[in-house]
């Protein structure tokens, strides 16, 4: 174990240095690279168009197959038929068009007949003067047509036959009233129907139909069989721009088609299809020898959680040596994990995909938490979790595993809420049975959340295996436990609670054999955590430190004042050169004696510089009397100063209880005296020259101390029976 922590030294020295720092981080990035290459990498797959799969392929990744979704889209373009629109108008002004017509030839009907009414009255006037008048008559036919014809536009006049005119201008006014009202009534009940424009032939015979069994007279029934074919006119007509919107609805409402991660593409021994060996390329199978991007993607995960937990080291707040040992620590639980999370996943295969929860994932979450801190252990389980989503990928390159991330996220997040207020080893074990439990439940409600179909032997499986995994997190952090904090130095939370046990032989050794140096001690512990928690120092190691801080008494108890009780003060009768070395050992043989029992190194320190270099004035001064020539060097402590906060400030909570108790009944003001003249003698000495602790953080401890003793030496009332007891010894 020597050798380990000789070595251990040598490599924190060399961690010092920036360059050998960046060095061990550039280790563990290569570390986890070549942990998760093979589940980056792409496969490297020989299959050609037409051949036969010799396995089942997955996709890799989730992609759109965009040849795939705009043959879907054009297919459901296809699909949608041309709109076509009925003008309803259009019946309206065919009728229109043909009353017109009839309207034409009873407008020239009358004025004809006006114009031959004229003529007879002209005549009749005449008749008056002679005996015998011509009788008037009116325009031809012809004349008349050209009348109509004046009246109407050039396409009706073109598109209408002049028989049709003639029929109608000779027709008698009834007649033609009736014709008008069948042919109108006719031509409507034909165009309000739907008339495409290959049925228009097949309407103009409707209407044929309709007015050929009329009472009419041939030439005008033919009349107006003519007229009611022209008025027939396609009313359903092709809607471009509907017809453009109802196929863009069409395109819009197809969902991308996707090839998804996990997604089987071609099964074993089935042929590679055009349309397969697409997806294949597609998805990136077929050119995966110069494919980079992958790996390039998981240098830059590697780059983030470095930087993240370099950030945590350079920003933490500890000795340099301390910070070292955290950082080798740290490498070494997270390469420890890294690798046996890999080992675990050469054993999945197809019956046993999920293996990977057998992980201890809360392992390293415990290790970190107990031994280094509580939020480095956050962000270990949220690495590990991201680690553990890319290697246990079931053999599927370039896909994560949530499900395998999230089962170790809950597993090491339950393991250091468990532990946050459970700092005694023996909990450990209950640790793991929590974890386990919570394991249990988060692969059950993943499983459920999949709504699959699992028999009793399955469900069996998976509660073994978690089982296993937080059983097995216990054990290997009880087992690693110990040889961490030896082969690092690290003195744990846990073991700092295991070394205040009043039954540790040590500790027993004072209560039993100098019950006031015991005594002193806690007294000491109280006033020490207090000032340490307030100026954000380790008051659990102050607190633990003080009560080994005097064990070098146990070797001559009674020549310290504190353990005379009822007996006469050695020192009486010694000189004081030798009452200086007695006092002076209890420091020198306090380190020894902890040193044999393998204590750590913080408390060792704390029992050996508590007194740092200070002078025993009491014998100095008793040895001047005496009129011996001394030197002051020969009365100090050996040393050496307080070399951290907390040995500091139990060097200061030492001298303070002492002399608080030497007084009687001490006030409020006494007590902030006494204590601001020992922090001044102290400074003025130069005690704290080698810790850093500064004028501020005095200033507090000050204020921590007055609190403390105020609380322990408050003043009492004094009832009636102890005033009659005082009366009496009196």
């Amino acid at each position: 174990m020597g050798n380990l922590q000789q070595s251990m030294t040598k490599i924190r020295n060399l961690l010092n240095m920036t360059f050998f720092r960046v060095l061990l981080f550039l280790l563990l990035g290569t570390v986890m690279y070549f942990s998760m290459y093979s589940n980056v990498k792409p496969e490297k797959l020989d299959l050609r168009l037409f051949s036969v799969a010799e396995q089942t392929i997955r996709s890799p990744i989730t992609i759109e197959d965009k040849a795939s979704t705009e043959k879907k889209k054009k297919d459901a373009e296809n699909e949608v038929n041309d709109i076509y629109v009925v003008k309803k108008e259009i019946a309206q002004n065919r009728v229109d068009l043909v009353t017109s017509i009839f309207g034409s030839v009873f407008e020239v009907n009358e004025e004809v007949q006006e114009d031959l009414d004229k003529k007879k009255n002209e005549t009749s006037e005449k008749a008056g003067d002679e005996s015998e008048a011509p009788v008037p008559t009116g325009p031809s036919p012809n004349e008349k047509l050209s009348m109509v014809k004046e009246k109407l536009t050039e396409d009706v006049t073109r598109e209408v036959s002049d028989d049709v005119f003639l029929a109608l201008l000779q027709a008698k006014k009834g007649e033609l009233s009736i014709a008008k009202d069948l042919t109108v009534t006719a031509i409507n009940k034909i165009m309000n129907s739907e008339i495409p424009a290959e049925q228009v032939e097949n309407s103009k015979k409707r209407v044929e139909e309709e007015l050929r069994f009329t009472s009419l007279n041939s030439d005008l029934k033919q009349a107006a069989i003519e007229l009611g074919r022209y008025a027939i006119y396609q009313n359903r007509f092709y809607d471009p721009v509907a017809t453009e919107e109802m196929r863009q609805q069409a395109v819009e409402s197809i969902e991308p088609v996707k090839i998804l991660q996990g997604q089987i593409i071609v099964e074993e021994n089935q042929l590679i299809s055009r349309d397969i060996y697409r997806q294949l390329e597609l998805v990136g199978l077929l050119d995966s020898v110069n494919s980079i991007q992958p790996f390039v993607g998981l240098s830059l995960i590697i780059l983030i959680a470095l930087s993240a937990f370099y950030y945590y080291f350079h920003e933490l707040n500890a000795q340099s040596e301390l910070k070292q040992s955290y950082l080798l620590l740290f490498s070494l639980v997270f390469v420890l994990s890294l690798l046996l999370m890999k080992v675990i996943s050469f054993f999945q295969d197809s019956d046993y995909s999920e293996i990977g929860y057998i992980f201890p994932a809360a392992m390293g979450a415990m290790l970190i938490k107990i031994l280094i801190d509580e939020k480095l252990a956050l962000f270990f389980t949220i690495i590990m979790a991201i680690c553990g989503s890319i290697i246990f990928n079931e053999g599927i390159t370039g896909t994560f595993q949530f499900t395998a991330g999230i089962y170790i996220i809950c597993s090491g997040l339950a393991a250091i809420l468990f532990l946050s207020k459970q700092n005694r080893r023996s909990k450990i074990l209950q640790a793991g049975m929590f974890v386990s439990a919570v394991n249990i439940i988060v692969i059950f409600s993943l499983l459920f959340l999949r709504n699959g179909h699992y028999d009793t032997v399955e469900y069996g499986f998976y509660l073994v295996i978690a089982l296993i995994s937080g059983i097995s997190s216990a054990v290997l952090t009880i087992g690693l436990l110990p040889y961490f904090e030896a082969g690092f130095g690290i003195l744990s939370t846990m073991r700092l609670i295991e070394l205040s046990n009043p039954n540790h032989p040590l500790l027993r050794k004072i209560l039993t054999e100098a019950p006031g140096t015991y005594h002193h001690s806690v007294m000491v512990a109280n006033l020490s955590e207090s000032a340490c928690e307030a100026i954000g120092a380790n008051g659990l190691l102050a607190r633990v430190g003080c009560y080994y801080h005097d064990i070098g008494k146990t070797k001559r108890p009674q020549f310290f004042i504190e353990n005379q009780v009822n007996i006469e003060n050695p020192h009486d009768r010694l000189p004081p050169q030798t009452s200086k070395n007695i006092i002076i050992a209890h420091a020198v043989d306090g380190a020894e004696m902890l040193k044999k029992h393998k204590m750590p190194k913080e408390i060792v320190d704390i029992a050996e510089q508590h007194h740092g270099t200070t002078l025993l004035k009491y014998f100095y001064h008793k040895a001047k009397q005496n009129g011996l020539e001394v030197k002051e060097e020969d009365y100090r402590y050996p040393g050496p100063k307080g070399q951290s906060k907390e040995s500091a400030i139990i060097g200061i909570a030492d001298s303070v209880e002492a002399a608080v108790r030497s007084m009687s009944h001490p006030t409020t003001e006494q007590i902030e005296g006494l204590v601001r003249n020992i922090i001044s003698d102290r400074l003025q000495d130069g005690q704290l020259n080698e810790c850093d602790l500064t004028l501020k953080e005095l200033e507090t401890v000050s204020h921590s101390f007055c609190e403390t003793l105020n609380g322990i030496f408050h003043s009492r009332i004094e009832y009636p029976e102890m005033t009659k007891q005082k009366v009496k010894q009196a």
